[in-house]
């Protein structure tokens, strides 16, 4: 279909034949081709400025995410410290029970807060009298 490999075949337009009409045309056309141009070079510095402004939003991005991942790792850390300490308070609590159980019990706790009471309230009375 195009085995042909000859270009193509335009013939010269004779310059004598245009007349005033064809001044104002050219006029125009070579307005319009200013002015798409002047289009081109301001839609230029807008993909330019677009092109700067995502990758400052990249490199914003990038920061934003290596933030994240950072305090991520302090809160995994955290977590641990905290599992540790839950950890001990339990075997602290435990130790203390047993010791309580040990010790005779609630009786022997509320004998010592009582006690405790009317040591604070002989304090108070040798001060005040």
């Amino acid at each position: 279909m195009f085995s042909s490999n000859k270009g193509p075949n335009y013939s010269k337009i004779p310059i004598n034949d245009y007349d005033s009409d064809s001044d104002s045309d050219d006029d125009f056309i070579q307005k319009e081709i200013k002015s798409q141009r002047a289009q081109f070079k301001k839609q230029d510095e807008g993909l330019e400025m677009l092109s700067m402004s995502a990758d400052r939003l990249g490199k914003l991005s990038l920061g934003i995410s290596e933030e994240l991942d950072q305090q991520n790792r302090m809160l995994d850390n955290m977590e641990d410290d905290l599992d540790k300490a839950a950890d001990n308070l339990d075997f602290v609590t435990l130790r203390t029970r047993e010791l309580i159980k040990k010790s005779g019990g609630k009786k022997n706790c509320l004998i010592i807060v009582g006690l405790t009471l009317v040591v604070i309230l002989l304090i108070f009375l040798i001060i005040y009298t």
